[in-house]
Parts: C-alpha cells; structure tokens; sequence
C-alpha cells in the first residue's frame, strides 16, 4: 500500500503562512524552554535565601542558644523547629548537636539519628548551603552553626526545601506561562491567517518562482513594446512608465510617484489623464508627436489607478496629410483641365468663326495669365517640394475664387535647406497656414479674397509668412488658436478666421488641428510661429526655421 504524499503549500502566501506559524511556535518554544530554566534557577535561588534566613535566625535564636545546653534539647526545641518550619514555608528544620546528632525532625522517628549531609564548614563557625539527598530526598538546604556566649559551636541548624517542592512551584508558573504562550500562538496564528489570506487574494494564489518569472516577462514586455504605457495610481500619481510613454509624453528623468498634473503635459491630455472614465483613441498633440490616448480604470471595487496607452500616430498623420494634398492637387488638376477644355472650345469657336486674330488674342491672355504665377514661383523658389506646393495650393486657391501672391521679395535657392530639416513638416507649416488662410480668405466680406505667401532666407533663419485678407483672430482669440481643437468653424459666429480649417496635410483628423500641428512641427525643428495683423486686415502668421542644427534632440526622425 502506497503512503501518501504530504503536499506542501505550493503558493507564496501558503508557504509565508507555513513559515510564520513555525517561527511563532519556535518562538513561544523557545521562550518557554528560557522562562522554564530560569525558573528553575531562579526558584532554587529564592529557595537557598529562604533557607538561610530560616537557618540563621533559628541559630541566633536565644531561645535555641538556652535549650541546646540542656539534658534533653529535643523536649523544647521540636516543638519551636516545627512552628518556625510552617511559619516560614520551609520543608524541614533540624537542630543537631555538633556531633550530628538530630534533636528535632519532622518526622518525629528521625529524631536521634544522624544527619545525613555535610557540617564541617558550619563545625567551623561558616553558614554554608548545598543540594543534598537526605531523609526527604534531595533537597536545597542551609546549615548555621548555633554559638554560646564565648563563640564556641554548642549545635547546629539545618533548614532546606526539598527539590520536589521546587519544581512543583516552577512546573505551576511554567503551566501559566505555557497557557499564555499557547494564546498568544493561537492569536498569532489567527492574525497570520488573515494577513497571509489577504496575501494570497493579491497575489491570487501564485508561487515565489511564478510572481519571479512574471515580473521577469513584465520588465520584458515593457521594454520591448513600442506603445507608450503609463499607470496611475489612485490618487494619479505616476506608478509606472515605460520606455515608449517617457518617448511619446516627451519625459525626462524620474517621473514616477509625481502627479500627473507637474509632468509639463499639454491641458488637453492633463485633462483626459485625470478623466475619471474611459477615454477611447483620443487625438492629442504633445510638443514633438500626435499620439492616440486610450484610459482604462483599474477594475476593483475602489479606485486603484488608471492604465493609460498611447499610440505615435504622427507618422501616420503626415502620411495621410500627403495623401490629402496629392488629392488636392489632382482635383486642381482636374478642374483646369476641364477649364482649359472650355477655353479651348471658345478659342476654336472663334476660329471657326473667323475671327483668328481674337482666338490668338485670347489664348495668349490666358496662357500668360497661367504662366505668370508658375514662372514666378519657379525663378523665386528653387526647392522642388516648396514649389510644388506653392503651385498646388495656387491652383486649390483659384477653385475656391481665392488669389494666391508670391510676394516679391521670396527666394530660397537650391541646396539652402539643411538636410535635416523635413519636406513632410515644411508641408505640414506651410500647407495648413495657406489652408487656413485661404479659408479665411473666403469669409473677407467687401476686399478682394487673396493670400499672400512669403517663402525667403532671413538671415540664419528661414521665413515662412502667409496673409490673408479675412476677418482676422479676435484678441481674445490669441492665445488659444494653436490649441488643438480650437476652431471658428464650430463657433456660433462662424466667421472663418484662420486656424479653423484642417489642414491638408491632416485631413480626417477633425476640426481645429491645422495651427496646433503647425506649431508643432516648428518646435520639433527648433522653429517659433507668431501671429500679427495682416496689412489688408487679416490675420499674418510667421514661421521663423534656423537653418543649422533646426532638429531638436526629442524630434521625430523621418
């Protein structure tokens, strides 16, 4: 027949609560192995002062000193031995002769017989004490020698407690100490249970070696994840960050244990941080990314934290913004094809008509009215990207009945951009500021809708300005026109200044991101945008690039 196995408890709170009850029962143990020792020595030491004192008053006793000189001392001292042995708890008191010969003995049959133990010392005048086996079995006992008036030794004093008695006294305090033990064990253990039982519930019954190996992968799947993710704790302080989150929030140093709010994080995300509910694929700017935000609170009958992920959705949004303005174009290029099809339909018309030299006439008008802006741009702007879109944007501006100028004074040559200064965020602060100024353009009341479009070196940096003839930025408006979200598209008003419209390089990302990705892409290439009045009463937005060392140390490589 198989004997069963013990199985021990696999679980970390079962093998703590193994532990703890073992070394509070080696404890208690101990202590009672420690407590019942010093008992016994101590009980032995009361016991051997005890004794003493009985033996050397007895001794010094006159009374004693009278009785020990006469013909039968047993007659007188019996019964004064017996009375001072229950007045003083002891368990025998002998006075002998000095020969050893017993005159009192509770047990009156012992009476003169010898003594059974040492009395030399005491022969000697010394009161000495030891452990002895006599007539009562061992015993603590003190023996003192009883002096006449001239010193000499005319008997002797024995008084002693058997060891039986001591021991009987230590096992009844070592009984009442050992009944506190076990209540202060059952206690402990009671209060090991709950605490360990807690314990288990957190860690939800796993071992030593699976926590082990769990925060092992933890660590790894932290450092390998390219998501951002951030916990808070429930009073939303930082409690965990991992590599991508400290990149995409733009952190530095030891955030963990700050509050969300001293993290230097835009007030938009702050707030959708400290939000108490979900929040689901939010779009936000940081000063360097555009990243998705996803919260999710702890689940928990209280509130534990919140679980934040964040997505870098900045490459992809300038993807799609290039996109958007391919799109762009090619409906421009639709629209003057089909344009150019009805001009050429009135100049053979005319032709068939007869009428030649107005065909020419009017071909050559147009040809010059089209050919005017592109010779313009290409001779001032010998940067292919800025050129193309300039042109882009031009021929985006005639399909909304908007003119777009190239200012006179516009001129960046070939090879003057830096390397590390993007085409994609040069489409992106361009694009969006012609956008939007062209959407304002549109709202310009009595003046002539137009945009106009400053692109030119200005010394170490380069100048991106662009004016338009609309309502302009109320003042009060001023400060919260790069703020994403902000749009006058949405305003009751709805009187279409600029930083309304969505760029076309972030098409589909909603209202109020143009101007907030603009300043984006200037501060993450060291650049400063700034708003002015414009001279035809607009709104005049200016973008100042260094061109050495635009990019920042945190900027999005591309």
């Amino acid at each position: 027949m198989r004997t069963p196995r013990i199985r021990l408890p696999h679980s970390l709170a079962g093998r703590l609560f193994a532990t703890q009850i073992a070394l509070v029962a080696a404890v208690v143990a101990g202590c009672a192995v420690f407590a019942y020792l010093a008992d016994r020595d101590q009980a032995q030491e009361s016991a051997r002062r005890q004794v003493t004192a009985a033996a050397v008053a007895v001794a010094a006793s006159p009374a004693v000193q009278t009785a020990v000189r006469e013909r039968d001392p047993a007659v007188h001292l019996q019964p004064y031995a017996e009375q001072v042995r229950r007045d003083t708890g002891v368990d025998f008191v002998t006075i002998m002769s000095p020969g050893g010969v017993r005159w009192t003995h509770p047990d009156p049959l012992r009476i003169g017989e010898r003594y059974l133990g040492h009395t030399e010392a005491a022969l000697e005048g010394h009161t000495f004490s030891e452990t002895y086996t006599g007539t009562l079995g061992p015993s603590v006992r003190t023996v003192a020698p009883v002096r006449d008036e001239d010193g000499r030794v005319t008997g002797l004093v024995s008084a002693g407690i058997t060891v039986d008695a001591i021991s009987a006294q230590v096992r009844d305090q070592i009984l009442v100490f050992l009944g506190v033990a076990l209540t202060v064990l059952a206690f402990g253990g009671a209060g090991t249970y709950l605490l360990i039982a807690r314990l288990r519930r957190d860690t939800h019954g796993m071992n030593a070696a699976e926590l082990a190996r769990m925060r092992d992968y933890h660590e790894a799947a932290l450092r390998a994840v390219r998501e951002g993710l951030l916990m808070l704790d429930g009073r939303h302080r930082v409690a965990l960050v991992n590599d991508g989150g400290r990149e995409l929030l733009g952190l530095r140093g030891d955030v963990v244990g700050l509050p969300v709010t001293e993290l230097g994080l835009p007030p938009s995300l702050t707030e959708a941080l400290l939000a108490p509910g979900p929040r689901v694929d939010e779009v936000h700017l940081t000063d360097e990314r555009v990243v998705v935000l996803n919260t999710s609170p702890v689940a928990g009958g209280e509130r534990h934290g919140t679980v934040v992920t964040l997505r870098d959705h900045t490459e992809l949004q300038a993807l799609s913004g290039e996109l958007d303005s391919v799109r762009g174009f090619a409906e421009a290029l639709r629209s003057q094809a089909h344009e150019a099809a009805n001009r050429l339909h009135a100049v053979v018309s005319l032709i068939e008509l007869g009428r030649a030299d107005e065909a020419v006439e009017f071909a050559t008008a147009e040809l010059e009215l089209a050919q005017a802006l592109t010779d313009r741009v290409v001779a001032a702007v010998a940067e292919p990207v800025l050129a193309a879109l300039l042109l882009g944007k031009a021929a985006q501006a005639n399909e909304h009945g908007v003119e777009l100028v190239l200012t006179e004074d516009s001129r960046v040559d070939d090879g003057l951009l830096p390397p590390d200064l993007s085409a994609r965020d040069l489409v992106t602060m361009l694009g969006n500021l012609i956008d939007n100024a062209v959407d304002a353009s549109c709202a310009s009341g009595g003046r002539p809708p137009r945009v106009t479009v400053t692109v030119r070196a200005d010394g170490a940096e380069l100048l991106l300005r662009v004016a338009d003839t609309g309502p302009g930025v109320p003042p009060e408006a001023a400060d919260e026109i790069f703020r994403r979200g902000w749009s006058t598209k949405t305003t009751p008003s709805g009187s279409g200044t600029p930083g309304g419209a969505p760029g076309g390089t972030l098409a589909g990302t909603g209202r109020g991101l143009g101007l907030a990705l603009v300043r984006q892409a200037a501060r993450r290439n060291a650049g400063t945008v700034a708003l002015a009045d414009a001279p035809a009463g607009g709104a005049e937005f200016t973008v100042r690039l260094p061109l050495q060392h635009v990019r920042t140390t945190e900027g999005v490589p591309v």
